[in-house]
């Protein structure tokens, strides 16, 4: 529906469009593209538009001491949706509330553009026509990455359009939807089938060979649509900035954090981290910073304690190495620095997919061979004989060596009829076997969906 209806209508209206109506268009393109997906609670979503606008006017034309309550009223009021909607069980025990498409990553969206407008980094939009675009604009609207408006509020107001960039954006798109389909589903086979088996009956090798691909999963899963709404605003005129980068060549969790989720952990960085005091306090304080950041990293994801651990996890590791434990790594060889990642961020993945924290206790022993289970199994042999060659694929994408290889074959080729044709060739394929996939299997879970 999206890929073969929704999608090209919009650009042949949106073209076809003298440049001051393109916004409109846009914008009703994606408050259609939220009813269709969340019609229950497309209201909730005007509502935080309508409310941050207001505000945003308000912060912005009032005097220090009046503009900081009204930035609290914004801050509470957002978080406050978050909390009913997204955390009403887990907080509260209130049980039956549905979880709004994408409620946290439009709530980043309002929350960041009150707080630049309070810090004077941007000024307030006057037309709320452009400020709901920012913050519905289809393409990044239900899985990210978050976009600050002041990256973006001259892009709203007039943007370039070539057919370089149209064409760049489709490759983008492809590419991604690639990802997604032809890689993550696939994967996420293996991965499901591992997480719903019982842990007694789970050989090590087996659940070695579930987190791997989940591993994998998740990273082709939500670099694919962050490729994907990369390369949808660049066919109508925006640059997004980059959400991942190769995040498995890391060799420290650090590096690993500043290439996963780029924008978020950015967001976090500046809207939180830095204005509780960065590294730049006590040792205590600094803990505690970073307690706080890693915590709310976790909850952020998702309303559970599985999330929760993940997130501190993570914030303990970090802990570690500003601590002593980088200046180790900085020592040790690179392939020690890599395996130690490597093995951290697996690890990390379990509670992330786990059910619930004993499960991902349970699963973690019998990564480790703490138990009964067996080295092997008939199972682990058979995922291995079905899936080998979209493992191998997906070891092989996680890293920069296709990048590499392209870039070195375009020098030969010095850009030649031929290096095009062969990209065009590729990607035309690479459609081609997704639209099969598509028509033939229904299964296409998307993990970031209700974020």
């Amino acid at each position: 529906m999206f890929l073969f209806v929704f999608l090209p209508i919009v650009l042949i209206g949106y073209y076809l469009l003298n440049d001051k109506y393109k916004n409109y268009l846009l914008l009703a393109a994606s408050l259609f593209f939220y009813a269709w997906g969340e019609p229950k609670y497309v209201w909730l979503m005007l509502l935080s538009i309508v409310f941050n606008y207001f505000v945003g006017l308000r912060v912005d034309a009032l005097s220090q001491a009046n503009r900081k309550l009204w930035l609290s009223v914004s801050i509470i009021f957002n978080l406050g949706l978050l909390a009913i909607f997204k955390y009403a069980d887990f907080i509260f025990g209130i049980q039956g509330i549905k979880l709004p498409l994408g409620i946290s990553f439009f709530t980043f969206h309002v929350m960041s553009y009150v707080i630049d407008i309070y810090r004077k980094d941007t000024r307030a939009q006057r037309n709320i026509c452009d400020l709901a675009l920012y913050i519905s604009l289809f393409p990044q609207l239900i899985a990210g990455p978050i976009i600050r408006y002041k990256t973006v509020d001259q892009q709203i107001a007039g943007r370039k359009h070539s057919l370089e960039k149209f064409a760049d954006g489709v490759n983008r798109f492809v590419l991604g939807l690639s990802k997604k389909v032809i890689l993550s589903n696939q994967l996420a086979a293996v991965a499901d089938k591992v997480f719903a088996t019982g842990i007694s009956s789970l050989s090590v090798g087996e659940s070695w060979l579930g987190v791997i691909c989940y591993a994998l999963q998740i990273y082709f899963d939500f670099s694919g649509y962050s490729d994907m709404a990369i390369g949808l605003g660049k066919m109508f005129g925006f640059d997004f900035l980059e959400n991942f980068n190769y995040p498995y060549i890391s060799q420290s969790v650090s590096e690993f954090w500043r290439r996963w989720h780029i924008s978020l952990g950015n967001w976090f960085r500046d809207y939180l981290y830095i204005p509780l005091g960065g590294n730049r306090v006590s040792r205590i304080m600094l803990y505690r910073n970073l307690f706080v950041v890693w915590f709310l990293t976790g909850l952020w994801h998702g309303a559970s304690w599985t999330f929760v651990a993940w997130g501190l996890y993570y914030g303990f590791f970090i802990m570690l190495e500003k601590t002593f434990l980088e200046r180790l790594l900085k020592k040790s060889p690179k392939i020690i620095r890599h395996i130690y990642l490597l093995f951290i961020v697996l690890i990390g993945w379990v509670f992330f997919r786990a059910n619930n924290i004993s499960q991902g206790i349970g699963l973690i022993k019998v990564i480790m061979g703490l138990g009964t289970n067996p080295m092997i199994n008939n199972e682990l042999l058979i995922c291995i004989n079905d899936y080998w060659y979209v493992i191998v694929a997906s070891l092989i994408f996680s890293t920069p060596l296709v990048k590499e290889l392209k870039g070195k074959l375009n020098e030969k080729l010095l850009q030649s009829s031929w290096a095009y044709a062969l990209h065009s060739l590729i990607l035309i394929v690479c459609m081609f076997i997704v639209v099969l996939l598509l028509n033939n299997n229904s299964y296409n879970p998307f993990l970031y969906f209700r974020f």
